[in-house]
């Protein structure tokens, strides 16, 4: 019953409608786009071309034809003897301004030659070169060579090859055979000498008897000494061993040298002159 009465309204409503667009007013007037008292806006081509603005031509054309006429026609303060001719306007504002002469300024044909002249010149210097050494590691070297560096013109470093005393030895000459030496030995023994060892690796010294290695070379001598009383032919001889050192040659005015001198922190290193590199 409920659907039914829906369906009966709904009809009805379309129908209304249906005869409200037909029959109804449809509520739509002319209306103005501008508001009154606002003026309306216009294009420039619009607006009307005022009197007599044809008639003025442009400025500089007056006074081109001004220019003209003046030239054709005298004017009259030309005309009045004793009175020089004032000049007009148009020619005074076409007349370009004139410019001041450009001074000849004369550029240097060489240039490396004149910035030579303008350096100021320094006296001469005189510089010596100084051998320092000998270093026994390259890191003593380098700190020596760092240190050294603002004092320096330049530098450089060299290894070389030295005898370095390491001790005197006493010893008995070596024998043909190791029987030959064994035998010498026990003699030592028995006249009362100790410390000693007979030498059986390769060498000169193969077959000798050791005395002895010593610091001191007084106390070397008095060893020796001691054996050549007991009737053996003891020897002393000194032991070398070649190591590697290193010089830093420097290049320094001689105002500096003193500097350098002074400057050397490393226990034993001296300085010398040497050649110039």
């Amino acid at each position: 019953m409920l659907l039914r009465l829906l369906f009966v309204l709904l009809i009805a409503l379309n129908i209304a409608v249906a005869a409200w667009l037909l029959l109804g007013d449809s509520g739509t007037h002319a209306v103005d786009p501008t508001d009154g008292g606002v003026p309306k806006l216009k294009l420039l081509t619009e607006l009307p071309v005022p009197p007599g603005s044809t008639a003025s031509p442009a400025p500089a054309t007056t006074a081109a034809v001004a220019s003209a006429s003046s030239v054709g026609k005298p004017s009259a303060a030309a005309s009045t003897p004793g009175q020089p001719s004032a000049p007009t306007p148009a020619a005074t504002a076409s007349a370009p301004a004139a410019k001041p002469p450009a001074k000849n300024i004369a550029a240097p044909s060489d240039p490396l030659a004149a910035a030579t002249s303008a350096a100021p010149t320094s006296a001469r210097r005189s510089y010596r070169c100084l051998a320092l050494g000998p270093f026994a590691n390259q890191v003593d070297l380098r700190a020596a060579r760092s240190a050294l560096a603002p004092r320096t013109v330049r530098s450089r470093q060299r290894q070389e090859q030295t005898s370095e005393s390491r001790g005197w030895r006493v010893f008995l000459p070596a024998l043909a055979t190791r029987e030959q030496a064994l035998a010498q030995a026990r003699r030592l023994d028995a006249k009362g000498i100790k410390d000693y060892f007979v030498v059986t690796a390769q060498g000169e010294l193969q077959n000798s008897v050791a005395l002895g290695l010593f610091h001191d070379p007084a106390n070397a001598r008095k060893r020796r000494d001691e054996v050549v009383a007991a009737g053996f032919p003891a020897r002393m001889s000194e032991r070398t061993e070649t190591t590697p050192v290193w010089w830093l040659d420097v290049v320094v005015p001689d105002e500096a040298s003193a500097d350098i001198r002074r400057g050397i922190r490393t226990p034993g290193i001296t300085a010398r002159t040497t050649g110039c590199f």
